[in-house]
């Protein structure tokens, strides 16, 4: 069952924002993980707009894959470096169907 971390960010320092952006790929593709998006062209089309400066999309083949990368040693500094420069909000998502009606997903 594939999972699905949103990490939406506002930042408020982005001196930590190139070194981030350029190591934090690989370490997300040693837990089996891949981006699906990591965009700053965020448009709100329904409801309030948070403050996001950039959304990433990222695909994991399980949860425990996605605390393997969050609490991997390595990855520990980008994430600190993330957390002093920004307001993120990370959430996590299976890929069911909570109504149990969409033939292709699993129900939820």
């Amino acid at each position: 069952m594939s999972v699905y971390l949103i990490a939406d960010i506002e930042v408020t320092d982005d001196g930590w924002v190139p070194e981030y952006a350029a190591n934090v790929h690989d370490l997300v593709e040693k837990h089996g993980g891949r981006y699906l998006a990591r965009s700053g062209n965020i448009e709100t089309l329904e409801g309030e707009t948070p403050p996001s400066t950039l959304v990433a999309l990222l695909e994991f083949p399980s949860r425990d894959a996605v605390m393997a990368f969050a609490s991997d040693p390595a990855y520990a500094p980008y994430g600190e470096a993330r957390q002093a420069g920004s307001v993120s909000r990370f959430r996590l998502i299976d890929d069911t169907d909570i109504a149990g009606t969409i033939p292709y997903l699993p129900a939820g």
